[in-house]
């Protein structure tokens, strides 16, 4: 393993996520969970603190992903790391009742999109995988 091609894999791809868990959150489908929280009396959690909770989520997300990419086929990678990282997730909030299941229409193909890249960039970087 090649360290050095492993942490710009992982920065790359944390990048890669954070980039695409902002532009579908924010712009994307930001009125959902406005909507969702203002119909439960709550206000939608947008502080800095909650993005830097979602950059480190980012970076465990991508480290996952380099994991199991080491030990599975580039596909299962995908079908494996998307069940880890967003299945368990809206399974988790669902059960609170904080997700608001409309956007799962969207989110599901988005987060699809979003895992296969994050495995492609660190496929194509580290290519002792």
């Amino acid at each position: 393993m090649n360290t050095k091609k492993a942490a710009i894999a992982i920065l790359l791809s944390m990048i890669w996520i954070s980039l695409s868990e902002f532009v579908r959150n924010e712009f994307l489908l930001k009125s959902f969970w406005v909507n969702h929280y203002t119909g439960m009396g709550i206000v939608f959690p947008s502080e800095p603190l909650n993005g830097v909770v979602w950059g480190v989520w980012a970076l465990c997300f991508s480290i996952i992903n380099y994991i199991v990419l080491r030990r599975f086929s580039f596909n299962q990678t995908i079908a494996l790391s998307w069940i880890i990282g967003f299945v368990l997730m809206w399974l988790v909030i669902g059960n609170l009742g904080v997700l608001p299941m409309s956007i799962l229409v969207y989110a599901i193909p988005l987060s699809i999109l979003e895992v296969y890249v994050s495995v492609l960039i660190i496929y194509k970087i580290d290519k002792s995988i």
